[in-house]
């Protein structure tokens, strides 16, 4: 049986608990189908870090790992540049586990996009 990796959902971060109100409820989500030990969530300017993140899935059993950017866009500095070099980062500092960066953003995905296009058209009628 093939062993299906656990998801950390890497995000920018914010001080401001509206802003990571929906990123929690995303996990909370992901953990309701694949279980509390299989999803984590961190960031890249504040704790959780994507280190501590990778660790506790790793505290939790978990062996592979693919790292999932929880943003819109695939463009700008934050996909091209600090979060391949945070996980090439982590990957040293952990090399037991198996870890892979999963290309692109979250938001660029099909289903996101008709999800963000039924929302604002639903924005219409409210």
């Amino acid at each position: 049986m093939t062993e299906i990796p656990a998801l950390l959902l890497v995000a920018h971060g914010s001080p401001d608990p509206d802003w990571r109100r929906p990123l929690e409820v995303l996990q909370r989500r992901l953990a309701s189908v694949l279980g509390e030990t299989r999803v984590g969530l961190a960031y890249l300017s504040q704790a959780p870090t994507v280190d501590a993140g990778v660790e506790a899935l790793a505290a939790a059993g978990a062996t592979h790992l693919r790292v999932v950017a929880a943003l819109l866009s695939p463009g700008g500095r934050h996909i091209k540049v600090d979060l391949p070099a945070t996980v090439e980062a982590t990957r040293t500092r952990f090399p037991a586990l198996r870890i892979e960066l999963v290309s692109g953003a979250l938001g660029e995905h099909p289903a996101v996009v008709a999800a963000l296009a039924e929302a604002s058209l639903e924005a219409l009628t409210r």
